[in-house]
């Protein structure tokens, strides 16, 4: 199964956190929006990591990098009134538009995104 993986569910991975194994295990079939790369860098970044060595982890990950376009901007734009009741992030309902436009399900370790997946119809898995 194809999956877009959010920031968090990358983090896992990388630092070994629980439910990271499985990520790794789906990460050559799955897919993340530069949005969330952004943010898995940033929080590289400031956990100490230099950029360089940032940029070789995260560019040894076999996942498919995808581009965020008007319609994901505008569709993220859009799930802000819906999700505002669980604190989503702009990262969070990038993720979710992206999502919902390429028909993937997402992995991550956030559990209020997780909380919104019947209001938004969404598969939404956590990881651990």
């Amino acid at each position: 199964m194809t999956y877009l993986l959010d920031a968090s569910a990358v983090l896992a991975a990388l630092l070994d956190e629980p439910g990271g194994d499985f990520v790794y295990g789906v990460m050559s079939e799955s897919h993340i929006s530069v949005i969330n790369l952004s943010e898995v860098y940033a929080t590289l970044l400031d956990g100490g990591m230099g950029f360089g060595l940032a940029e070789e982890v995260v560019g040894a990950l076999p996942f498919r990098i995808r581009t965020f376009q008007d319609a994901h901007a505008v569709q993220t734009a859009k799930l802000r009134p819906l999700t505002r009741q669980f604190g989503l992030s702009l990262g969070d309902r990038a993720c979710i538009a992206q999502a919902m436009m390429d028909g993937l399900a997402i992995l991550t370790s956030d559990r209020r995104m997780a909380a919104a997946k019947d209001v938004l119809a969404m598969d939404i898995r956590m990881i651990r």
